[in-house]
């Protein structure tokens, strides 16, 4: 592909935030409020609730609310959303992702895999009410340190 050159690249910085989308708002703040603690910062009717986790936020959507264009006065974001099960992983060391497992069956939430990937760091996957695919993983799954 050829065009004209880019400038320059700014570095980024880490997720500030990732969206997930779910049709039972309740369902969703139940879980991710309750089962896993995460601190509700907003919700707003059926569109929408928001968690912090740690220095990022998780963004819970009702996708048949979102893909509505913003009402006149609004701020303009533009209408957007998925269907179907998304993918977020959320960082946690080896022993707290054992104590998740325990936490996570005795709350009724089935384990989906747990296993070592070839460099050595764990996973642990598991869904949330809505079917998306939630994961915890060491850090050293993407970086070294």
């Amino acid at each position: 592909m050829s065009g004209p050159a880019l400038p320059p690249a700014d570095p980024l910085g880490p997720v500030l935030e990732a969206a997930l989308y779910a049709g039972d708002l309740d369902a969703a703040e139940a879980f991710y409020g309750g089962v896993l603690g995460l601190e509700r910062i907003v919700r707003v009717g059926r569109r929408h609730v928001f968690f912090r986790a740690g220095h990022s936020v998780v963004l819970i959507f009702n996708p048949d609310e979102t893909c509505k264009p913003p009402a006149p006065g609004k701020l303009p974001v533009p209408p957007h959303g998925a269907h179907g099960p998304g993918h977020l992983c959320l960082s946690a060391g080896r022993a707290a992702i054992a104590r998740w497992r325990t936490r996570l069956v005795a709350a009724g939430h089935d384990v989906e895999a747990e296993f070592d990937w070839p460099n050595g760091a764990r996973s642990l996957y598991f869904r949330d009410p809505a079917g998306n695919s939630l994961e915890l993983a060491e850090p050293r799954l993407w970086f070294s340190r």
